[in-house]
């Protein structure tokens, strides 16, 4: 495995939370009401929709950390009915999925992550595992994304990390995230021409 690779999901990581935050900050806006209402998805709701973003992410991210959670991480599946908690929480293991990948290596990508199914352990290599959990968050966030825009809250923009004529806007959240271009992307962006 190259450390090509290691970057591109290090970036996807922050891609995540980035994307996460500003879907999020999106939702701040709508009446408790309207972040519960039943609209077309697989979960019902947004409400529901990125509490199982959250699950998931947690059930995951614990797994790659070593650790050994398991199906009690979707005992609720509605840990945060508030989006304000909801993004509090997402923005926390949003910070320890970015730790993960930060902490890659290309042998680390080789390596087999143990996944607790109570009944039995999955064992994963974790380029793949990584590459589901990322899928996940992209497939259901998308749903929630279409949801709002049936609500009086306009969708964020979602497609725009990489691009480098977003950098400005980009700047702006990535300050608010604690981030900067340099810690994420490592040197490794492409340089901007006039």
């Amino acid at each position: 495995m190259s450390t090509g690779l290691v970057q591109t999901f290090r970036a996807f990581a922050y891609n995540n939370a980035w994307s996460n935050h500003r879907l999020l900050t999106a939702c701040a806006g709508l009446s408790q009401a309207e972040f519960e209402a039943g609209r077309t998805g697989f979960f019902p709701s947004i409400q529901k929709t990125l509490n199982h973003v959250y699950v998931i992410d947690l059930f995951y991210v614990d797994a790659l950390e070593g650790g050994w959670l398991g199906p009690t991480a979707w005992d609720n599946d509605v840990p945060f009915p508030r989006a304000a908690d909801l993004a509090q929480a997402q923005a926390a293991v949003d910070r320890r999925f970015i730790a993960v990948c930060d902490a890659l290596t290309p042998d680390a990508l080789n390596s087999e992550v143990r996944i607790n199914r109570d009944t039995s352990v999955q064992i994963e290599r974790c380029d793949r595992l990584l590459m589901h959990l990322i899928q996940h968050q992209i497939h259901h966030r998308g749903q929630a994304h279409a949801m709002l825009s049936g609500t009086c809250v306009a969708p964020p923009q979602l497609d725009e990390f990489f691009a480098a004529g977003e950098a400005p806007l980009r700047a702006s959240e990535f300050s608010q995230l604690g981030w900067t271009e340099d810690r994420v992307w490592r040197g490794s962006r492409p340089k901007q021409t006039s």
